[in-house]
């Protein structure tokens, strides 16, 4: 995959800009980021790797991946909530991470595993097998939802079981009535990951 066919929310561009200024504007872009938001930070300075993945996990947002191409890297980092992950479950029906890997581990291929995370998180990381449908756009698919899995259970699946969960309550106004919520999610899962990235 090339640098320009991953899409991210926001670019910042910091090209040959040395440490500690790539991370300066980092976090002056993120600040006025929606939460949830992907940002794309390109990058010629070797060292900015470490140093964005380092801030990210201090600052609690999400490191993704980088991409690099020469001498150009470009970095994904999703701009978390500060209570991410602490918000309390609402739609009832659960999947624990060991029981939808223990499914998978059995052969049983009566589920789908929806991954309401973005594009970028998906690209660097999914449970293989898993269909991409980011919660911003899961409302205006969900007729081609219903046409393709919709007698299906459906397991959702996200970052930390947040929007999953905000996922699974959508679904199941819509109709879906096998529907669970994976959880803790994709933060804690030990089980088998594809990468269309790195």
């Amino acid at each position: 995959m090339s640098l320009s066919s991953l899409q991210a929310d926001v670019t910042l561009d910091c090209k040959g800009l040395a440490c500690p200024m790539p991370i300066i504007r980092t976090k002056k872009t993120i600040e006025s980021m929606d939460t949830g938001r992907v940002l794309a930070i390109e990058a010629t300075d070797q060292g900015s790797l470490a140093d964005l993945q380092a801030w990210t996990r201090s600052m609690g947002h999400q490191y993704l991946g980088t991409i690099k191409e020469g001498t150009l890297q470009k970095h994904y980092v999703r701009k978390s909530s500060p209570d991410e992950g602490a918000s309390p479950r609402k739609h009832a029906p659960t999947t624990p991470n060991d029981q939808l890997l223990a499914m998978m581990d059995a052969g049983e291929s009566a589920f789908v595993i929806l991954d309401v995370r973005e594009p970028a998180e998906y690209a660097f990381g999914h449970i293989p097998g898993a269909v991409s449908v980011p919660l911003g756009k899961l409302e205006t698919g969900i007729e081609e939802l219903r046409s393709l899995y919709g007698g299906a259970e459906i397991h959702v699946v996200c970052r930390s079981g947040t929007r999953s969960d905000l996922a699974c309550r959508l679904l199941a106004e819509y109709g879906f009535d096998r529907v669970w919520n994976v959880f803790p999610g994709m933060s804690e899962w030990e089980g088998p990951v594809e990468r269309w990235i790195g």
